[in-house]
């Protein structure tokens, strides 16, 4: 079926999202064409249409970080992939579109059994939760991981791989019922944080030894309560910074107790990064997805043109797990019959 000039996308004007048009990208050499069928919506994308997370340079403007669909079209120098082929993608921009550009490298197959909706929902929470866990902080089988967030979609992602991996998870999360969820998920221990001071509750579930590995999206007052829920050699992952980037720090405690304080973004990173992760997740994780060992964890959809609605209930953190957009252009299309494409309202 023929490419057609145009296509809906959810563009930010002044800070608020709307359907508009725009003509459909063509990819570079590396690049694919895909024709979106759902895209996840994430934190950085809330923080995007504020003005505080512009994106990197060469980045379309349109938000979104990843996206699942079919190859429409093939840059060039692309010869592992075939048009048509149902994948899920990373991205840097532009997930929030009926069609989207990938790195032909960041395109992963939708695992066997799972839904394009389900497979919007894997990029960039299994990309961040591998590179930072696994890669950066070397969580260990038989060491604890406290998760901050453990509800979010990041923490629904840890606290499965966490355990698959032979970890014992804690987390902190908003509310009993999400305190549940993340048990029954399977999670060590919850702690309700506006209930009960997770700094305590962490040294009576380790019997004062403390956590190996935390992994942080929340920062400000969080970070010196942190170094007093580490373990001897025990290892911080700072990934966002929910309450601010800026915290005191009693420098004792790291030397005293040898501790590792890292942190890292992933938009910015290059392919030949993103790719060395990409790979690590075809071979230990998508076999789990496969098997329904693990799964994506997914608490709401909205059509496309409802991104706005997307982001209330981002911003409400309401949720549990991800919060996923649907293209109705892409089922019509795969109907042989294509609406209309007038922008809503």
């Amino acid at each position: 079926m023929p490419l057609p000039e145009q296509m809906i996308a959810i563009e930010i004007d002044n800070s608020a999202l709307k359907p508009t048009q725009r003509a459909i990208p063509t990819p570079s050499a590396n690049q694919v064409l895909i024709q979106v069928a759902a895209a996840g919506v994430n934190r950085p994308d809330v923080f995007q249409r504020k003005g505080l997370y512009p994106p990197p340079p060469g980045a379309s403007d349109i938000p979104g970080l990843e996206v699942a669909g079919t190859i429409f079209a093939l840059g060039d120098n692309v010869d592992h992939l075939n048009k048509g082929a149902r994948v899920c993608a990373l991205v840097t921009g532009g997930g929030y579109a009926e069609y989207c550009l990938a790195s032909a490298a960041l395109c992963l197959p939708v695992p066997e059994g799972l839904s394009f909706t389900q497979a919007a929902a894997l990029p960039e929470t299994f990309f961040t939760v591998w590179s930072n866990i696994f890669d950066r902080a070397q969580l260990q089988p038989g060491e604890t991981l406290l998760v901050h967030g453990g509800a979010s979609g990041i923490g629904t992602t840890a606290i499965q791989l966490a355990k698959a991996f032979n970890a014992t998870v804690v987390i902190t999360a908003g509310s009993e019922d999400k305190c549940n969820f993340c048990v029954d998920l399977g999670a060590d221990a919850a702690i309700n944080y506006k209930e009960q001071d997770f700094v305590d509750e962490i040294k009576q579930f380790t019997v004062n030894k403390g956590v190996d590995v935390i992994l942080d999206m929340i920062g400000g007052d969080y970070f010196p309560r942190n170094l007093k829920c580490m373990a001897d050699d025990a290892r911080l992952v700072q990934i966002a910074v929910q309450m601010g980037p800026k915290a005191e720090i009693n420098l004792l405690p790291i030397m005293l107790k040898r501790l590792t304080i890292t942190g890292s973004t992933l938009r910015s990173r290059d392919d030949v990064f993103k790719s060395a992760i990409a790979g690590e997740l075809i071979e230990k994780v998508w076999p789990l997805l496969e098997s329904g060992k693990i799964k994506p964890v997914i608490h709401s959809t909205f059509a496309l043109t409802d991104a706005a609605k997307a982001h209330q209930l981002m911003e409400s953190s309401q949720h549990i797990g991800k919060i996923i957009l649907t293209v109705l252009e892409y089922e019509l299309h795969h109907s042989h019959f294509r609406r209309n494409t007038q922008p809503a309202a």
